[in-house]
């Protein structure tokens, strides 16, 4: 399993209440997998992403990435998990207004240490794979949104990752362009065995994946073939 979460909880203090944003998610996914995430809003769909993305830790439970106990991790030491296993991709395509495609995929790896040599090859390398190879010299403002998307995406391949975790990857997109993207995530996922997970509201979207798992109430409800379990309510 690539991902094994077991009895995983969240709380947060707010003022005098306590929030109960997870309340013991048991969650497995396997490697090479595409698996969709939906859920209502308020539901623990974000808390959980974080989760996944070891962006935070929890206050209960276990969470074993690629074998590795990450759940009581440092902040330092999840930072290294992210930059070895996880590529992100968001709603909002954070790029940097004024910097060229090929420098913006290049940065987390100047991060990482990487030599200048091998951050342009892998940058070079990351924007063929999502048909960007005649915009590499482009800014955000000289490509689409769905360009702007794929660059985003290429800096998430960059590093070489296990997941690639996207949160509402279509949402910013027209209807047209998403398929694009939901395109590229699925032959990411079939001849390069990403696993990839996909938060998303939209159950279009979600058909995408193989799995869709659903949250409700910071729990995991699911039956056997992925469609919400009403009978679990």
């Amino acid at each position: 399993m690539m991902i094994e979460m077991k009895n995983i909880t969240k709380m947060y203090e707010m003022g005098t209440q306590v929030v109960h944003a997870l309340r013991g998610v048991d969650l497995q996914i396997a490697e090479g997998e595409f698996v969709a995430i939906m859920g209502p809003s308020g539901s623990g769909k974000s808390t959980l992403m974080n989760m996944l993305g070891c962006l935070d830790s929890p206050s209960g439970g276990v969470y074993k990435l690629d074998g590795i106990d990450v759940s009581d991790m440092s902040s330092d030491e999840r930072s290294r998990i992210r930059n070895r296993r996880i590529g992100f991709v968001f709603q909002q395509f954070n790029l940097l207004p004024r910097t060229s495609a090929v420098k913006q995929v290049a940065l987390p790896l100047m991060y990482a240490g990487i030599s200048r040599g091998e951050r342009l090859q892998k940058s070079h390398a990351a924007l063929e794979l999502v048909g960007l190879g005649d915009r590499m010299d482009h800014r955000p403002d000289e490509l689409s949104g769905g360009q702007q998307q794929r660059v985003a995406i290429a800096r998430a391949l960059a590093n070489d990752p296990a997941i690639i975790l996207a949160d509402e990857p279509t949402g910013a997109l027209d209807t047209q362009t998403g398929e694009e993207i939901l395109g590229i995530f699925k032959q990411l996922n079939s001849e390069k065995g990403i696993t990839i997970i996909m938060i998303t509201h939209d159950p279009e979207i979600a058909q995408h994946a193989a799995r869709t798992i659903w949250i409700r109430d910071g729990l995991i409800q699911e039956n056997g073939d992925g469609r919400y379990d009403h009978e679990s309510e």
